[in-house]
């Protein structure tokens, strides 16, 4: 690809990666997801299935820009990819501390404009022993939160962190692990525990 086009398929990469994200805004809008029956598993589900899609199109980056050399510029997509996995993953967490756990948001924000900034501890307070709970019965969850903190890292030092400075050969000994963690997705949407080592991909660029 040209040089002169890469700024304007950056663009066309945000809206793709944007869209499901604005689509679900809409959803809310319109009262699509007030009227859902469980509108928090719909968020949950969605949130979670397109961060699995947006990070396998970020690892099927590399093995398709090595078909042929024309190809190449592909690579400077990868790490803007692999940050929309990482968003659509926090949203997907979000959803599931804000909304699922019980945690009472819209009071939260209540205090806060009240000036009772308190109020998100004592919400916190309030839904932790059910999370704490969730954690230690269920395992996906707890390989989930271990990922998200991993993505987390990778995310903060995706330019100069230590992938970074390990270059190609630092990155393929990451990837290594993958299957174990990555297996996690076949279970119950555990997307989570499949974003972890796909980071690795992206991090170096």
């Amino acid at each position: 690809m040209p040089p002169r086009l890469i700024p304007a398929f950056k663009v066309l990469v945000h809206l793709a990666c944007l869209a499901p994200f604005l689509w679900l805004l809409e959803q809310y809008r319109n009262g699509f997801l007030a009227a859902n029956a469980d509108p928090v598993n719909y968020v949950t589900h969605f949130t979670g299935h397109w961060t699995l899609w947006i990070l396998l199109t970020c690892l099927a980056v590399t093995p398709v820009r090595r078909l042929s050399p024309k190809l190449s510029w592909l690579v400077r997509f990868r790490r803007l990819i692999g940050l929309y996995a990482f968003f659509y993953g926090t949203l997907h967490l979000a959803t599931y501390i804000f909304l699922f756990s019980g945690y009472d948001l819209p009071g939260a924000l209540a205090g806060i404009k009240a000036g009772h900034p308190g109020v998100i501890v004592d919400q916190w307070k309030a839904v932790w022993p059910t999370m704490r709970d969730d954690v230690l019965k269920r395992r996906f969850i707890q390989v989930g939160l271990v990922a998200w903190l991993i993505l987390l890292l990778l995310a903060a030092t995706s330019r100069g962190g230590p992938l970074y400075l390990a270059g190609e050969a630092g990155c393929a000994r990451a990837l290594e692990g993958r299957g174990g963690v990555g297996g996690v997705a076949a279970g119950e949407d555990r997307v989570v525990g499949t974003k972890a080592v796909g980071w690795a991909a992206f991090a170096q660029d």
